[in-house]
């Protein structure tokens, strides 16, 4: 009885089975956070110091004293364990007219503000809550207002919304009660101002969490898989050696396509991984990878430390615009800095060539004279990935 066949069948229903399922596991912005950063914010602030500062909270017209111009600036250390540590500068002026301390301010007076602050992000509690990051935190300072100078303690509600992994806008509101009520009042200050990150730290969320185990389980699958062709390799030489003494040619034939079969599986099924890494796509006129650049090649690794057997030739590309000859040397570079990626994860330089072919293989029609947009032309510079041996 032939069982070669049948079990190649299995085996190949298998791995198509896991492709088919990690293909619908895709990574998303949700599956990464910022988990530590530097800040830095540059924006405006008001003062309520009428004498009543919850009472009058909301009486904008009468109470709250602002200047025309940028006038509060922070810098500020934020730690993956949902403490921050803020530096804040402020600059105001009270307003004729305005009430201050419950009576009518008779001339402009300035105001000058510097505190310290520890906060906290409330998501570590909450959970991710998308691009809301709202926060509390105390602190004390050192503000000179009223032509009155004093020590505060601060108390902040805030929040941030977040439209990229660097700039953002920062709300808050600051209660400052005087250190010495005899020489003061208490009041609060609002401020909102645009944020920026930077020394971005980033880290899985917990939907990414969960997406990486299940990617692992996914891998022990693969493998168990694999355990599977080769078992099916050891009964198909078997089942030969029985065949070849009752009919030593059909064992033979029956023996090289059973081998074939499993060769074109595993085939496929590498081909079909290396496809579903995608290409890597460079910026205008830019040889250099970007970080998701690198988790593509660093997969690529990945799968060639797990064959040692397999070459690749990395071919390199560009889009239409600049002459021939300068697009030829791009992607030459561009080609170069793939393989030399590769080459610096350990992989021996015999394994990997490259091919650089300019503006002479486009995906699409934006050749010379063609309008197209920048996504469409960023469909070409590219480099992709061919199996030269296996």
């Amino acid at each position: 009885m032939n069982i070669s066949k049948p079990l190649t069948m299995l085996v190949m229903a298998i791995f198509s089975f896991t492709l088919t399922f990690a293909q619908d596991v895709e990574w998303t912005k949700k599956d990464s956070i910022v988990q530590s950063y530097w800040l830095v914010t540059v924006g405006a602030n008001a003062i309520d110091d009428s004498g009543d500062e919850f009472g009058k909270l909301f009486d904008i017209d009468r109470a709250w004293n602002m200047v025309p111009y940028p006038s509060r600036a922070s810098i500020g250390r934020y730690f993956k364990n949902g403490i921050g540590l803020e530096a804040i500068g402020s600059y105001n002026r009270y307003k004729e007219g305005k009430i201050v301390d419950n009576v009518v301010n008779p001339e402009d007076i300035d105001y000058w503000g510097l505190d310290f602050r520890v906060s906290y992000d409330l998501n570590m509690i909450l959970g991710e809550t998308g691009f809301f990051d709202p926060y509390i935190g105390i602190g004390a300072g050192y503000t000179d207002a009223n032509n009155q100078g004093r020590g505060t303690y601060n108390a902040v509600l805030g929040f941030r919304t977040w439209f990229s992994d660097h700039w953002g806008i920062d709300f808050n509101s600051t209660g400052k009660w005087a250190m010495n009520l005899d020489n003061a009042s208490n009041h609060v200050q609002h401020a909102v101002g645009v944020a920026y990150r930077f020394d971005v730290d980033k880290g899985l969320s917990r939907k990414g969490a969960e997406k990486l185990a299940l990617l692992q389980e996914m891998e022990k699958e693969q493998q168990r898989v694999q355990d599977s062709i080769a078992k099916a390799e050891e009964e198909a030489r078997l089942l030969a050696e029985r065949l070849q003494k009752e009919k030593e040619a059909a064992a033979l034939a029956a023996a090289e396509k059973a081998k074939k079969d499993t060769e074109d599986a595993r085939r496929a099924v590498l081909q079909n991984k290396i496809n579903e890494l995608g290409n890597v796509y460079f910026k205008l006129n830019s040889s250099y990878l970007t970080s998701n650049d690198k988790e593509l090649l660093d997969q690529l690794v990945a799968i060639m430390n797990d064959e040692p057997g397999l070459e690749i030739r990395i071919t390199a590309h560009t889009d239409s615009r600049g002459t021939k000859k300068y697009n030829q040397w791009l992607s030459e570079r561009r080609a170069e800095r793939t393989v030399e990626y590769v080459i610096s994860k350990g992989i021996a330089e015999d394994r990997i060539s490259h091919e650089a072919y300019g503006e002479t293989r486009l995906t699409n029609k934006c050749t010379d004279g063609v309008r197209c947009t920048e996504e469409e032309h960023s469909k070409n510079r590219r480099s992709d990935f061919v199996i030269e041996q296996f």
